[in-house]
């Protein structure tokens, strides 16, 4: 390992990359939008007692990894291993528990303490939404709608949706003691995970990867059965939107997600370009009690990893958004010019132009060399004869040629033509 390294599960990321990040970035932005979401910027650390109150102290990421850590006063914080318990934490101050919908979206880094793999980190991103305050299918549809629009816009195209229904909490009863009178026999060959889960959530036991449990998961009795005709129908109507709204999409039972705070419709999106069939993408509709709530807020949202949607984007030939090249690079060969580019850079920066310049002293060839590195279209070359001409040579990079241009035109000459 490298002296420098940063931590496991942590990664630096280069200018060369960045660009890729904010193209995801600034697509979400306008495509959320669109929609009437605005964007929402919360801590990257809670009190602890946020997402064990918001995200149920049975689910895993509560129970083993969450990065928790006291203040000087006691006090116990939690690095955000999710978004929607915080940005749900922070509408608490605004009115939206009286029925009031807030749109919003949000990026950023989350942190859970898991075992890092391809596009699984400690430290990671995810772009996310939350429609709070109000429940219908029709919110739950648009809402994976938009989540598709997004994809497409991002240049991700192949994506395969799945949607399923939690019904609500009055449903669970009967489906969960179906679940476990069928996961009872057959517990002795599933995995120790799995057996915990029969006692303490019954539900996760459906989540399980390990190959298996999927077979005998995949005999267990449709839960959704055991539901009320109202959850049902609200199921239906979310599934006639989708068609409606031309979103492809198959429905599982065995999907459920990973936390306790979901009801209704819950959904994933996966896709196999790395080879293999990963999750990009996935939310739900849910209720969260938070701390001075006494009654459940409702909402619907969806989170996508950063990380994945880059590896799909490059796994598909997407374009690759790099640093951003400069418009001109300027070139001085003494100090006089250099001044002087300096002086020019700074105008040409105000009036919206990029631009590159060498401010130290060096050769000729090792600045061509850096101008070359830049990308940029247009070389402006400039030394103490040119100085005392008072002209610059201007150069294009893609066929070699070049001209003079009077020091008085300087200015004006590269504002229309770079």
């Amino acid at each position: 390992m490298a002296a420098f390294a940063p931590p496991p599960g942590t990664a630096d990321i280069f200018p060369a990359e960045s660009g890729s990040w904010r193209f995801l970035e600034n697509t979400a932005s306008q495509v959320f939008s669109s929609y009437g979401y605005g964007e929402l910027r919360t801590p990257i650390f809670e009190y602890t007692e946020v997402f064990q109150r918001g995200l149920g102290g049975e689910t895993e990421v509560v129970q083993k990894e969450m990065y928790t850590f006291e203040d000087r006063g006691g006090r116990s914080l939690t690095l955000r291993p999710e978004g929607t318990a915080g940005v749900m934490r922070a509408l608490t101050n605004t009115d939206v528990a009286n029925g009031t919908e807030q749109r919003v979206f949000y990026y950023g880094p989350m942190f859970r303490g898991e075992r890092p793999s391809a596009g699984r980190r400690r430290q990671f991103h995810q772009i996310g939404v939350e429609n709070v305050g109000r429940c219908a299918p029709l919110i739950d549809a648009e809402c994976i709608a938009m989540l598709h629009n997004f994809l497409l816009k991002a240049g991700i195209t192949g994506a395969e949706f799945t949607i399923n229904t939690r019904g609500v909490a009055a449903d669970r009863a009967p489906a969960e003691a179906a679940l476990r009178e069928y996961f009872a026999k057959h517990i002795d060959s599933m995995c120790p995970d799995c057996r915990t889960r029969l006692e303490r959530n019954i539900w996760r036991i459906l989540d399980c990867k390990q190959e298996d449990c999927r077979k005998i998961i995949e005999g267990a009795p449709d839960y959704v059965e055991f539901f009320s005709d109202e959850s049902k129908a609200y199921f239906e109507e979310v599934k006639t939107a989708l068609t409606r709204l031309n979103v492809p999409f198959k429905v599982s039972s065995r999907l459920v997600r990973g936390l306790d705070y979901y009801v209704h419709t819950v959904f994933e999106v996966t896709h196999n370009a790395l080879g293999e069939q990963i999750a990009i993408a996935g939310g739900g509709r849910y209720e969260l009690f938070l701390p001075g709530e006494k009654r459940p807020i409702p909402g619907v949202g969806f989170a996508a990893g950063v990380e994945r949607l880059l590896m799909v984007r490059e796994a598909l030939g997407a374009p690759v958004s790099g640093g951003a090249a400069a418009d001109c690079f300027l070139i001085g060969l003494d100090g006089a010019s250099r001044m002087e580019n300096l002086i020019l850079a700074d105008e040409l920066r105000r009036a919206g132009k990029s631009v590159a310049l060498e401010l130290e002293e060096r050769s000729f060839k090792a600045q061509m060399r850096a101008a070359n590195r830049s990308q940029a279209p247009f070389t402006l070359i400039r030394g103490e004869s040119e100085m005392a001409q008072k002209i610059a040579i201007i150069k294009k990079m893609d066929d070699g040629s070049q001209c003079e241009v009077a020091e008085s035109d300087l200015l004006n000459y590269l504002l229309e033509h770079i």
